[in-house]
């Protein structure tokens, strides 16, 4: 039997938050008891310096809390690990120094999240025209690097990686041959490659969800929405268009995947697990953050900062609410409340629900871009200076 990914972290009693969108790969967290309120100078349990740049995430494992950056002067791209404790750093490690390639206004040149699968850590960048991947362990120490390819594209690179089983999977969308590629964890050998269509740069990272009887890995991006089976590379389906590109994960609700995003063109898609389009939505789209999926209801935030309800089945919206002038940073849920990050470092508490209920508004302090990661009661925060731990 095949467990869902939330399922899984329940019957784990995951604690750790290990990779992009913690342990279910959607936001989710299985546990309960997280702060809902705090300020710069209250439930802050300790805030540390980073230096250098990025918006990447931060991961949890164990006692170790983890980020990468890139200093600008000089374009040296380093993993950093701090003490969940105290925010001590632990270690850093410089994984190469390069040129600082072309990217977006709002990218950066450390906005891969690593993964980890509680003994090795994978993390991705460029190093120009290289998309290099890197594997370490605990501590830090480079256990083997390797090239899946070339990486072309105007607005700068993240791929951040995904686990499944003994593979670690990247998505190569780009303006050029594009694919998605599976390695060996243990050793960095290409297991599988699948050719993407349409050579369009997109930057979603793809996720894996128990769908139609099989699990299924999917992402939209280089003008169409697909399928693959995860332990093959094999396309099961795949849906054109409706644009060009885009930046979000999928998230699933009611056995229904939720695509937002694109470019040039905007849309909010309901699509099924055969990979037929239901329904379809062009209001308060979402282009960079990733939807959430809450119960019978899909919620996404628009980059304009609206905050939307639908329900899964139909895509009716239920309700629309105004938070932040801007957001990047994708939602995060648990124990029924959502938490929505915008650009200025203000975090709304949104009750799930079919009526809005904004439970408290709360100020980090600084700018923040990169998701948050959930673990064991605290709410770990990569500000644009620091890493803020926050637990009542």
């Amino acid at each position: 039997m095949t467990i869902m990914p939330l399922a899984l972290a329940l019957l784990l009693g995951t604690q750790d938050w290990p990779g992009w969108r913690g342990p279910s790969r959607d936001g989710r967290s299985p546990e309960t008891g997280f702060p809902t309120r705090w300020s710069p100078t209250e439930n802050v349990k300790w805030k540390a310096p980073i230096p250098g740049q990025g918006h990447s995430s931060p991961i949890v494992v164990g006692e170790r809390v983890m980020v990468t950056t890139c200093l600008d002067e000089g374009g040296e791209r380093k993993m950093l690990c701090y003490s969940t404790a105290d925010g001590r750093r632990l270690w850093e490690r410089a994984l190469f120094k390069a040129p600082l390639e072309r990217k977006h206004a709002l990218n950066s040149f450390a906005s891969s999240t690593p993964v980890s699968d509680g003994r090795r850590i994978w993390v991705a960048f460029l190093e120009a025209p290289k998309f290099q991947v890197f594997c370490l362990d605990l501590e830090g120490k480079e256990l083997w690097r390797m090239s899946p390819g070339t990486f072309s594209s105007v607005h700068g690179f993240c791929s951040s990686p995904l686990l499944w089983k003994d593979l670690v999977i990247f998505n190569g969308d780009q303006d050029a041959d594009a694919w998605i590629v599976a390695l060996e964890k243990e050793t960095g050998k290409e297991r599988w490659r699948a050719d993407r269509p349409n050579k369009t740069r997109s930057y979603v990272p793809p996720v894996i969800f128990e769908a139609g009887g099989r699990p299924q890995l999917v992402l939209s991006g280089s003008k169409c929405v697909a399928s693959y089976d995860p332990d093959s590379g094999k396309q099961i389906w795949l849906l054109d268009g409706p644009t060009e590109q885009f930046v979000a994960s999928l998230v699933q609700a009611e056995g229904i995947f939720f695509v937002t995003g694109g470019y040039p063109k905007h849309f909010l898609i309901g699509v099924d697990p055969e990979g037929k389009e239901l329904w379809r939505d062009t209001k308060g789209v979402s282009y960079v953050p990733s939807p959430i999926a809450w119960g019978p209801h899909f919620y996404v935030v628009s980059d304009k900062g609206q905050l939307s309800c639908l329900e899964a089945k139909t895509g009716t919206r239920l309700w629309m609410e105004k938070l932040g002038p801007h957001h990047s940073a994708s939602p995060v849920a648990a124990d029924g409340l959502l938490y929505l990050t915008d650009d200025k470092g203000a975090t709304y508490v949104v009750k799930a629900g079919a009526s809005f209920e904004l439970v408290a508004k709360n100020e980090l302090g600084e700018e923040c871009y990169a998701s948050p990661a959930l673990s064991r009661k605290r709410i770990y925060f990569r500000g644009a200076k620091h890493l803020i731990c926050v637990g009542e």
